[in-house]
């Protein structure tokens, strides 16, 4: 059961990995980073959504009580996250500001223990740990060490509120369907983010051409789909998917393995290849996803040993 989480939380980040490649084929065509932002959140909404009304029609019903936290989930949980990551690398190195993002499972590690109270086995917090040291090695944190206060607490918060996309993806009960959740997040990010994407200036005509990639002749519409797609709608589905089968804490620090992915999704389709400290960063950080995934073992055995004794009581 737990190899079959880990194992959703992986398709997870090896699908958020194409986010990357794909945003630079349309950057290419001429489309800025928020512009592309808007079109694989409106997309991935749209898509979602109307599958959604076909096959499953109840998914899309919102709890009256529920309205705040959709509303939250998809301005906190999916638009800032996006927004602040894309606004901070204008001030940042690419590397630094990826890296403080994702000191994200730290931050819920820390949140779990010490606002929800939870106690978590120590290869929770060392996997943390080390999946962030691992990532450091691979964005080579060593050859962009110029900081921008505005761009370092931009990252910051960025981090933050991707921390906040996990415990939220926890959080919820039975009463709100996690397709429906991710449909309805992914429009509501949309129209958060219209003012800074401003998509009535977005060259349209772009999707319809096609740009060299690495000597390889792309097209842009192609490009567009696979970001929809893979890097959205089934990144998410299965990215939330997982943080539910394993808790905000693992989950956050399995899908730290995303940069991993993008890195290699990026070597075989962009020929941008990797390093010996890329690759031993990528070595490092699979190490720590896989130590916290054992925290789930550990966990679950502790419950089953409390369950058993609490019926012994009775």
């Amino acid at each position: 059961m737990r190899a079959v989480s880990l194992a959703i939380a992986t398709v997870s980040a090896f699908c958020f990995g194409f986010s990357g490649p794909m945003a630079k084929i349309l950057g290419a065509a001429g489309l800025t980073p928020l512009e592309a932002v808007w079109v694989r959140m409106a997309g991935a909404g749209v898509l979602l959504l109307a599958v959604l009304a076909v096959v499953r029609p109840r998914a899309l019903r919102i709890p009256r009580d529920r309205l705040l936290f959709f509303a939250a989930y998809a301005a906190i949980a999916v638009a800032a996250v996006q927004a602040l990551y894309f606004v901070a690398i204008t001030r940042l190195p690419v590397g630094v500001a990826l890296l403080i993002e994702y000191t994200s499972p730290v931050m819920v590690v820390l949140w779990v223990r010490f606002v929800r109270r939870l106690r978590l086995p120590r290869s929770a917090y060392l996997g943390a740990l080390i999946a962030v040291a691992g990532l450091a090695i691979v964005v080579q944190v060593w050859e962009g060490l110029r900081l921008d206060a505005l761009g370092l607490l931009l990252a910051l918060v960025a981090a933050a509120c991707c921390a906040g996309y996990f415990l939220m993806s926890d959080s919820f009960g039975d009463d709100v369907d996690t397709l429906g959740l991710i449909g309805w997040a992914m429009l509501g990010s949309a129209v958060v983010l219209l003012p800074l994407s401003r998509p009535w200036n977005i060259d349209w005509p772009a999707f319809t051409r096609a740009v060299e990639v690495s000597g390889h002749t792309v097209p842009v519409a192609a490009a567009g789909v696979v970001l929809v797609v893979v890097a959205t709608v089934i990144a998410y589905a299965t990215g939330v998917t997982a943080v539910r089968r394993l808790s905000a804490a693992v989950g956050a620090t399995v899908a730290s393995m995303e940069v991993i992915a993008g890195a290699v999704v990026a070597w075989v389709l962009l020929g941008e290849r990797l390093g010996a400290a890329q690759i031993a960063g990528g070595v490092i950080v699979l190490a720590g996803a896989l130590l916290a995934q054992t925290a789930t073992v550990r966990l679950g055995s502790e419950q089953h040993t409390a369950e058993v004794a609490e019926t012994v009581r009775v």
